[in-house]
């Protein structure tokens, strides 16, 4: 058993070196690790300072860190996982064939998700905080006993989140599930009396005391968690591999609007079927207007962001989120059949050019949706015009860059059996497309004033969104370089 646990891990380690865009993501790799090593600093920073916070009186920091601050910090840890950590459901498919009971390679690859580095990086927080505010009291044992515990509970939350992703990526609607936990959490805890809020300290405190019945009610939870994890696994993924859940299409659409658009259209028609018949892409799209809507109502009837920078925040967010959800793994769903679009002369690049036309008409969605927010005076009109144009101009620019080096297919109706493809530069040009906007705006903002700053992001989105012609033909020009690379990369990942 421990022997097929290590094959399994080092399986794991194979299959992300031997990735077709590896090599070419070494530099982002450096970029991704330098920043994972900056925010632990952070969070060495922030445990220090927290402990000291309450120096008169220690017992009141890991009192206040047991209540409301636990609670938190688990629900901070379950939205950074969302980017970060994969569902053992994309893992399961190489080994079906294999002579290995199903349920004990489900319990293995849970297990080595329990064993992931990324439930130890809260450890970065934790440890100097018990080191300075529980050993005054409890010593060093009851510094270690408290660190298991709270261990246990980021176990907890690991499993709980992989419980949610795999049933999210079966049905959007399971996104409900988190959202009614967290909600009704938040609500307990404006409660009169803070019942909640002291069932946290005890929970903590027993931890500390050494209480049994605190880690066993803790490893009962995790129990429970595994076993649903492995029953969600095993009916999804099996599902999804027999073929038993094909949807049948009751109406074909045509489109037929797109023909008079010429090779464009016709490119422009395939997008849309794409993204409204298969599986994969269905799904990115119902997550990105769901997105979109949540935001921009909470941009308009809400007050949470009505700071300057959050505020653009959102906006930007809105604006990027179609790039984000489909143009980061540009051509890699036509990685599925790269082989007949190379056969007709320059159909890439009316490929390319129907992508670009299509996702910038699509930005009139987050633009009307924000028309609630400009009436209630929370956005300009002048900042909705410049931020859609600096996003179909040089955001969209900036992705389309990707189309030169992607080169790993895409399977379009597995959602469950997928491997994950986002590579170290995709992840740097997703987080550089809402990040960079909002320091450009503020560093505007701040030299020539609000007006003027909208005015230059404007006329650099135009400046782009003109030219597109242009960089479209040199990112054709670049792909066709690298055609034969690319095409031996997306055959060899197709599943």
């Amino acid at each position: 058993m421990i022997a097929l646990f290590k094959e399994l891990r080092k399986h794991g380690k194979l299959a992300f070196k031997r990735n077709p865009m590896y090599e070419r993501g070494k530099a982002a790799r450096f970029v991704w690790y330098f920043m994972m090593v900056f925010w632990a600093g952070y969070l060495i920073f922030f445990g220090v300072a927290g402990a000291f916070a309450l120096e008169s009186n220690s017992r009141d920091a890991f009192q206040a860190l047991n209540g409301g601050g636990l609670i938190v910090i688990l629900a901070l840890d379950f939205l950074t996982r969302v980017p970060l950590q994969k569902t053992p459901t994309q893992e399961v498919k190489p080994y079906l064939l294999l002579p290995i009971k199903r349920k004990r390679l489900i319990d293995f690859l849970l297990l080595r998700s329990g064993t992931d580095w990324y439930n130890l990086f809260w450890m970065c927080f934790f440890v100097p905080f018990a080191a300075i505010a529980v050993t005054k009291y409890f010593g060093v044992s009851g510094m270690v006993l408290y660190l298991i515990g709270l261990w246990l509970l980021l176990l907890v939350n690991n499993y709980w989140y992989l419980l949610c992703r795999t049933l999210i990526s079966e049905s959007l609607w399971w996104i409900l599930l988190p959202v009614a936990l967290y909600g009704g959490i938040g609500g307990l805890m404006f409660l009169p009396g803070h019942t909640l809020f002291y069932l946290s300290m005890d929970l903590g405190s027993g931890y500390i005391e050494g209480n049994l019945l605190c880690y066993l009610g803790t490893l009962v939870v995790i129990a429970l968690l595994w076993l649903a994890n492995r029953r969600v696994i095993a009916t999804l993924v099996y599902a999804e591999l027999a073929k038993t859940d094909d949807v049948k299409i009751k109406h074909v659409s045509e489109y037929k609007f797109f023909e008079r658009y010429g090779e464009v259209g016709e490119y422009m028609r395939l997008e849309l079927k794409m993204m409204l018949r298969n599986r994969r892409c269905k799904m990115q799209l119902r997550s990105a207007v769901l997105l979109i809507v949540l935001f921009s109502l909470m941009l308009s009837f809400s007050d949470a962001y009505d700071g300057r920078t959050m505020n653009t925040f959102v906006c930007v967010y809105c604006f990027t989120v179609y790039g984000i959800m489909f143009l980061a793994q540009l051509m890699s769903s036509e990685g599925n059949y790269i082989d007949g679009l190379m056969v007709r002369k320059e159909s890439i690049r009316s490929l390319l050019r129907a992508k670009y036309y299509l996702y910038s008409v699509c930005e009139a969605i987050p633009f009307v949706l924000m028309i609630p927010a400009i009436v209630a005076g929370k956005l300009s009109i002048l900042g909705a015009f410049s931020l859609c144009f600096y996003t179909i101009g040089f955001v969209y620019f900036c992705f389309f860059q990707l189309a030169v080096y992607n080169k790993q297919t895409l399977p379009m109706n597995e959602k469950m059996t997928m491997r994950q493809a986002n590579t170290g530069v995709q992840m740097l040009v997703t987080l550089g497309s809402f990040a960079f906007p909002i320091l450009l705006y503020r560093l505007l903002e701040v030299t020539l004033g609000t007006q003027p700053a909208y005015v230059v992001m404007l006329l650099i989105g135009l400046g782009f969104t003109l030219t597109s012609p242009l960089w479209l033909k040199n990112v054709y020009q670049r792909f066709m370089l690298r055609r034969y690379e690319n095409m031996e990369g997306f055959r060899d990942s197709r599943q």
